[in-house]
C-alpha cells in the first residue's frame, strides 16, 4: 500500500496514528500501511478540546508515526457540521505542534459502529475510563482502518483535497 502523498517515497511502509477528536476525549489508534491495520491504543483527555500536548506529542513520539489521520465529523449529507471547525483546529494545532502530516478522513458513522462494537464484545482493555474510552479508541481505529483502505480521500486540515 502507497504511502501519503507527504511522505516523498510513495512506496515506503508508514505508522500512522488515528484521532477521534472529542471536548472530552481523543481516542487514538495506530496503524500500518503495509499490513493496511489498525488497532485502538487509548484516549487522553480534553478541556474542552484541548488536550495534554505535551503528553500528546511524547505519544506520538513515542509511537515514531509518520502521518496523523483525524476524523472529520461530517453530516450525514456530506456538508460539514459545525463540529468539523473544532476538528479542523485541532488538526490544525496537532500539525504544529508534532511538525508530521496531518490529514482528515471522513468519520461518518465511526462512533456509532463503535459503540455497536464495544456493547456486543464488552469493555476492551484500552487504558482510560471504562467503556467510554473504549469506544474513543476504538472509533480512532476505525477512522483509521478507512484511511488505510482510502487514503486517496483524505484531506487537509485546511479542507483542501489530497486527491490527484
Amino acid at each position: 500500500m502507497p504511502g501519503t502523498p507527504e511522505s516523498g517515497d510513495q512506496s515506503k511502509p508508514l505508522t500512522a496514528l488515528g484521532f477521534d477528536f472529542g471536548v472530552k476525549y481523543i481516542g487514538v489508534a495506530i496503524g500500518q500501511t503495509l499490513t493496511g491495520s489498525a488497532r485502538a491504543l487509548k484516549i487522553f483527555r480534553a478541556r474542552d478540546g484541548q488536550p495534554d500536548w505535551q503528553a500528546l506529542i511524547a505519544y506520538i513520539e513515542q509511537w515514531q508515526a509518520d502521518v496523523l489521520i483525524v476524523g472529520l465529523p461530517l453530516n450525514m449529507d456530506g456538508t460539514e457540521s459545525e463540529f468539523c471547525r473544532r476538528a479542523r483546529k485541532f488538526a490544525r494545532r496537532l500539525r504544529e505542534h508534532s511538525r508530521k502530516p496531518v490529514q482528515m478522513f471522513d468519520e461518518r458513522l465511526s462512533t456509532r459502529t463503535a459503540k455497536l462494537e464495544t456493547r456486543a464484545s464488552g469493555p476492551t482493555n484500552t487504558p482510560g475510563k471504562g467503556l467510554q474510552a473504549s469506544v474513543d479508541a476504538q472509533a480512532a481505529r476505525l477512522i483509521l482502518e478507512s484511511w488505510l483502505s482510502q487514503p486517496e480521500f483524505a484531506t487537509s486540515p485546511d479542507g483542501k483535497s489530497n486527491q490527484r
